[in-house]
């Protein structure tokens, strides 16, 4: 959904404007609603300054409760507002972080804002006590692993982290571009408000930014810093040569018909960047702060008429980050491989929930499907066609008047009796949960959130009263914990009338959205919890909404249940509550490509259920666009068709047979490979690697991968090529070195470390499956996955040049938490020396079980010669035929493949089968 207008709300806005409050435009992207870097005071500050402008030394270096602490104080008597407090922090794993505030002791007119609830309790209780702290004159250092240091030079003050042997791999300030505003009290004469089209923002802090630079050493390329319609290596924004001429913003906003290729800010913000260069390895940046932020990748000469030697004259790739508001709270990732960072940051703000199976399924959505008898229609059609799907989405318009958690009586009479007929089937629905509350006495939300004072005020302090879907709207200050668990309560059976436990929910709007707010949001003088302005916390409105309503989900299922919210706005943390998707795109050829490496850069950054709208939300797609995209999207992460409603109805039925039959078999294939990612939703729980993985972080010392974002691999085991041109006829396909590749569909072995140019047809899109994998599938097409529980697996077995392969299978109920007791299956299988084993790697459980009497009813070995005739099932010894069959049920048949038909041994337990 997007900020357009119902044609009711449009004449009211049209009113508005009238009596000259400002409504953004509807008819496409508006460049002048949003501020550029110049008209944003901050960033044309910081980006004003040269290198070595930093006048700040560190002095008074002491050991205090463990961390190593400072005073940042000027240099030479220059002025300076006063000292700064640095304390540097290690923590295990050899992550470091620093701090830098202003004194409280020194009476700052408020307290700054630091970022609650996201970073994890356990990693704060794994910091490091620091006991001593070597001096080396000019430097104090402290150790942090076997192999790295973290030095605080004192002058000119700067932080970076280098190998015992010296050499830098991560450092802050090394250009000297730090600065850091001080709150103060405003003195008579001094107008310190800030205006942007018709909106004024008092400021009455004054100017409260802090920027500085970071420099990634031995880099080759830096990702990361979602969210942004670019590339996945981010290219530069400032130097000579420089394409680009704005910095990467990162400020929550509800941008309509977003542009591609642009470093423009869009619905979320995750302020971490990751460099990898074949030689450095990976390392990470990531700075806690909810304000808004502006980064810039600095190309080389960047400094060139003001420059500064670089250390042992070691490459390097110079960054600068600037913030309206908040502290510096930074951490430094040192890898080094590409998914020990990912771990680490995932460390600090969690691992990504395991969602429920069903909604790594299959979800059919619209704006809006009309009423009962539309969701009807839909739910048999699908069955008609024979089309798998899990899950049928509510937009706005299902509740009476934009009042949430409610129905419109007219359109939805029976709700609960319209989702136990989705639930008969093993299907479920999603309704749509918006932060912005109408403005109506008569609506109970309303009524309780005013009695309560549950409101965001506005800088005088009534409560702010803005425009959204509903008309004039007020928005729940969810920065208070205590309305988030009223809001929580909502969502429980009793309270949400209507609503049964087969019934999740979306947080769409949550950056948050606000139609005649500046740039189409929430003023920054806004107040929260705490006397909080809103520009300190603007990037995490969304994740704390995201948060609370996962909540609800969880007192309503008793903590039991997994909870599925998706959200459109997100912060580090969101991984924790629930999947993301791109918002609103286009059914455009470039927003299918540029879709790639977006939702790659949020696996990168902790959120991997994350996925783009299939088929584009705005436009009719042609025909082929669609099942090119239905093609792709079966391998994101989180896998649903939505569309705007204006556009044409695009159900996969309504294109002819012959494109209902590709359709469908794009989502067939999700439902075969539901099994595998599966098993990579509980490796990212665990791991936080994300399920879609760019081609470095499986090949990191491949240069040929550093930059390719249109394929992209999904776990360790298979490689996707996008098509995304119209009428292709080939596609080139490098394919990573040190192993061959199988074709999905035909078996046939490719060369690795080759860019193949393959001829395509339009069934399907290039997936190969790396040999030395093992893939679990299950091949018997259901109405839902939730069909699919007892129906038995088949492994697809590709072996390398030395006849061996691995892979896992791992197997819950699906939808409880007593997984994190013990309740699940993991196995892993291995083939080597002709034979194939089953082993147990579940870890100890702690009173729970889960069992299961599902088999595996064939095996597919891919790389093994024709003339083996037979195999041995142990135990039982049970001799079955090797013969040749196809890959796939519905494929054409390879004679590369040869299939063991029903060994019929269950997933649960140990055995072998040996090849003869």
């Amino acid at each position: 959904m997007a900020t357009t207008r119902s044609p009711l709300l449009l004449l009211l806005l049209l009113f508005l404007l009238s009596c000259s409050l400002h409504i953004p435009s509807v008819s496409s992207w508006k460049k002048d609603e949003f501020r550029n870097c110049k008209q944003t005071p901050f960033c044309h500050r910081a980006r004003s300054r040269s290198p070595r402008s930093c006048s700040l030394v560190a002095a008074d270096v002491a050991i205090h409760d463990g961390d190593l602490t400072a005073k940042l104080v000027s240099k030479n008597g220059e002025p300076f507002e006063n000292p700064l407090i640095l304390k540097l922090s290690v923590y295990k794993g050899g992550i470091l972080r620093v701090r830098v505030d202003e004194d409280p002791n020194l009476g700052p007119p408020k307290k700054r804002f630091e970022v609650p609830d996201v970073v994890l309790g356990e990693f704060e209780s794994s910091k490091l006590w620091l006991s001593r702290v070597s001096d080396e004159g000019v430097s104090s250092v402290v150790y942090l692993s076997s192999d790295l240091e973290a030095v605080v030079r004192h002058d000119p003050f700067e932080v970076y982290v280098r190998r015992k042997g010296g050499e830098r791999v991560l450092s802050m300030n090394s250009n000297g571009l730090f600065d850091f505003e001080q709150l103060r009290m405003k003195k008579e004469g001094e107008d310190w408000s800030e205006s942007f089209r018709s909106h004024t923002d008092s400021r009455p802090y004054g100017p409260q930014s802090i920027s500085f630079d970071v420099s990634f050493y031995g880099a080759d390329f830096v990702y990361g810093i979602p969210e942004h319609a670019t590339a996945l290596a981010l290219s530069p924004t400032r130097g000579p040569g420089v394409e680009f001429s704005e910095p990467y913003r990162l400020f929550n906003l509800d941008v309509f018909e977003y542009l591609h290729d642009s470093p423009f800010g869009i619905y979320g913000s995750i302020p971490l960047m990751l460099s990898h260069g074949k030689g450095s390895g990976t390392n990470g940046f990531f700075w806690l702060n909810a304000a808004e932020m502006q980064i810039d990748v600095l190309g080389k000469g960047w400094d060139a008429e003001d420059g500064i030697a670089l250390p042992s004259s070691q490459e390097r790739i110079d960054t600068h980050w600037m913030s309206e508001a908040g502290i510096v709270d930074a951490f430094f990732f040192l890898g080094p491989e590409p998914k020990d960072v990912v771990q680490q940051y995932t460390s600090v703000t969690g691992r990504p929930s395991m969602p429920q199976h069903f909604a790594t399924a299959y979800h059919q959505c619209r704006w809006n499907y009309r009423d009962e008898e539309d969701v009807g229609n839909v739910d048999s059609k699908f069955d008609e066609f024979d089309i798998p799907y899990d899950v049928l989405w509510l937009d706005i318009e299902h509740t009476n008047g934009k009042r949430y958690f409610t129905w419109d009586s007219a359109l939805f009479p029976h709700p609960e009796e319209m989702q136990k007929k989705l639930a008969d089937k093993g299907r479920h629905m999603v309704t749509i949960v918006d932060p912005h509350i109408k403005r109506d006495d008569d609506y109970y939300i309303h009524k309780e959130a005013t009695n309560n004072g549950y409101y965001v005020k506005d800088s005088s302090g009534k409560d702010y009263d803005g425009w959204c879907w509903p008309g004039s709207s007020s928005y729940l200050d969810v920065l208070n914990p205590e309305i988030r668990s009223w809001w929580a309560d909502k969502f429980s059976l009793q309270n949400y009338a209507g609503s049964t436990p087969s019934l999740y929910i979306w947080n769409d709007m949550n950056e948050p959205s606000v139609f005649n707010g500046p740039e189409v949001t929430m003023p920054r003088d806004a107040l929260h919890h705490g006397g909080v302005e809103h520009r300190e916390l603007h990037n995490a409105y969304g994740y704390y909404f995201h948060m609370a309503t996962a909540d609800g989900l969880l007192k309503r299922g008793n903590g039991n249940d997994r909870p599925f919210v998706l959200s459109r706005a997100f912060f580090p943390g969101s991984q924790r509550y629930g999947a993301i998707w791109t918002g609103d795109n286009t059914a455009e050829w470039e927003h299918l490509r540029v879709s790639v490496p977006m939702v790659l850069t949020l696996g990168l950054t902790g959120i991997t259920f994350a996925g783009a709208d299939v088929g584009g939300f705005f436009g009719n797609p042609d025909t082929e666009l669609l099942v090119r995209w239905y093609q792709l999207g079966a391998y994101y992460p989180f896998f649903r068709a939505h569309a705007h409603h204006d556009t044409k109805r695009r159900e996969p039925w309504l294109f002819g047979d012959r494109n209902t039959e590709l359709m469908r078999d794009a989502i067939r294939t999700r439902y075969i490979l539901l099994p595998y990612f599966y098993t990579l939703f509980r490796e990212a729980n665990t791991t936080g690697v994300p399920v879609m993985r760019p081609l470095w972080m499986e090949f990191p010392a491949d240069e040929a991968t550093f930059k390719n974002d249109e394929a992209f691999m999904v776990g360790n085991s298979i490689l996707v090529q996008g098509i995304y041109t119209a009428g292709a006829k080939h596609a080139s396909v490098y394919l990573p070195g040190g192993q061959s590749w199988y074709d999905m569909k035909t078996g046939v072995a490719y060369k690795g470390g080759v860019t193949h140019n393959l001829g395509v047809s339009d069934d399907s899109i290039p997936a190969f499956q790396k040999a030395g994998t093992i893939i679990p599938r299950k091949d018997r097409f259901r109405r839902s996955s939730t069909q699919m529980v007892n129906d038995p697996y088949t492994l697809v077995i590709a072996l390398d040049g030395s006849l061996e392969a691995e892979g896992e299978l791992y197997v819950d109920d699906g939808k409880s938490f007593e997984f994190g007791q013990g309740a699940y299956i993991h196995r892993r299988f291995s083939f080597t020396k002709g034979q194939l084993t089953s082993t147990n790697i579940a870890a100890p459980g702690s009173g729970k079980t889960f069992s299961s009497n599902c088999i595996i009813d064939r095996i597919i070995l891919l790389g093994l010669s024709s003339g083996n005739k037979s195999a041995l099932v142990e135990p039982g010894n049970i001799k079955l035929t090797i013969e040749p069959g196809p890959l796939n049920l519905h494929a054409r048949s390879s004679s590369k493949a040869l299939t063991i038909r029903r060994p019929n041994v269950r997933i649960a337990d140990d055995w072998t089968i040996k090849i003869l």
